[in-house]
């Protein structure tokens, strides 16, 4: 018999509750992905490059005009200068950037520092790499990090820190004051760090996003990780890209190309296309998913949850302390069921789930269903 590499690892949450919800016509505010269509625009064009036959292998980096575009993307709206030839790489999907950037840099026996609670893809992508994850949880409520607990967390054999910002599941942003913590322990300690920013636009109530690109230091020894789909509402074309310096991208690549070798030629051509007509787009995209969020947690204002609105993302904690004293993975699958509103129990994203009682849900969504929701959620 096949002794699994993963023998802890079974079906992700998120296709678990997403299963879940459509069996029990659930509101699906678990999985987070938008359920209003993307720009027209860009379906135009994907259906436009499709039609016209650019449905053959792209350039296993990706397509110049998709590069050349990210590096503009980033020059005007992050002040960051980048090659597009030597420091960006297009990938299908933010996951398989993560994963190659760690196998890039994780050899047998390296430590690899993650955030508690973190995305569920990290972990296993360091066991594959035959590396040890260190687990290190964030500081609560506001999920900050702890910056004298990570430090300590350091050991000769410590590689590797994963970060990520905006914050998947709690919805918390890193301020530039935690960015210049992380650059002084990068260099200290000579690690390497992959900066998971997927939700990079999405950040509310007049906070900034500040990439690790935007730190010297710390940019000469990141990968950064973004998503096409977070930012254009099509996360189904699974497209993505990594920024990392020339030493780092090429080992990435050295990766990526036996992974999936490219990423989809149509997908690209539209994304390139509509970038190059339509630059500023995604910087309208933080007041638009505020009014979900700020709508959603109105809603709930008479529930008995309780919640702090999230500072990014797309997602809201809810706090059901007074209204249960459940397991978060069994409350969420009981209320998917009945009053119809399926979501994410926190815990699955620890490694030793604290005493929390927390739910995350998706607010990605028409106006009509986060009212539906909140209304059946007020009622519990």
């Amino acid at each position: 018999m096949l002794q699994s590499k993963l023998p802890d690892v079974g079906t992700t949450i998120f296709t678990r509750m997403s299963a879940l919800a459509a069996e029990q016509q659930a509101l699906n505010l678990s999985q987070g992905f938008p359920d209003f269509p993307a720009p027209l625009a860009l379906r135009t064009a994907l259906a436009h490059h499709a039609l016209e036959g650019h449905n053959q292998y792209a350039p296993m980096a990706g397509l110049p005009a998709l590069r050349e575009a990210i590096a503009g993307q980033l020059a005007r709206h992050r002040g960051v200068r980048c090659d597009p030839d030597t420091e960006v790489t297009v990938v299908p999907g933010a996951t398989e950037a993560i994963y190659c950037a760690i196998t890039a840099c994780v050899r047998p026996g390296d430590e690899v520092i993650l955030l508690d609670p973190c995305y569920d893809s990290y972990r296993p992508a360091v066991t594959l790499a035959g590396g040890v994850p260190v687990h290190v949880p964030l500081h609560t409520p506001a999920f900050a990090p702890d910056w004298e607990r990570i430090e300590q967390a350091i050991s000769a054999r410590t590689r590797l820190l994963v970060i990520n910002s905006p914050h998947n599941p709690t919805g918390a942003v890193m301020s530039r004051e935690d960015l210049l913590q992380l650059e002084s322990l990068v260099t200290r300690h000579g690690l390497f760090v992959v900066s998971d920013e997927v939700y990079e636009y999405l950040v509310y109530d007049g906070r900034q996003h500040h990439s690790a690109l935007q730190f010297e230091a710390l940019r000469s020894r990141c990968f950064a990780v973004f998503s096409f789909g977070k930012t254009f509402g099509v996360t189904g074309w699974k497209t993505g890209y990594c920024v990392a310096p020339p030493a780092l991208t090429a080992e990435l690549r050295k990766v990526h190309q036996f992974v999936c070798f490219v990423a989809v030629t149509p997908v690209q051509q539209a994304l390139a296309d509509f970038m190059t007509r339509e630059p500023d787009y995604p910087l309208g995209l933080a007041a638009s998913y505020q009014h979900k969020r700020d709508l959603f947690c109105a809603a709930l204002a008479d529930s008995r949850f309780t919640f702090q609105p999230s500072a990014g993302s797309y997602f809201q904690l809810l706090d059901y302390s007074a209204v249960s004293a459940s397991a978060d993975t069994l409350l969420c699958e009981q209320w998917t069921r009945e009053p119809g509103v399926a979501s994410i129990p926190v815990s699955v994203f620890y490694q030793q789930p604290p005493p929390q009682r927390l739910l995350r849900f998706c607010f990605a969504k028409q106006d009509e269903q986060l009212l539906r929701a909140a209304e059946r959620l007020c009622k519990i």
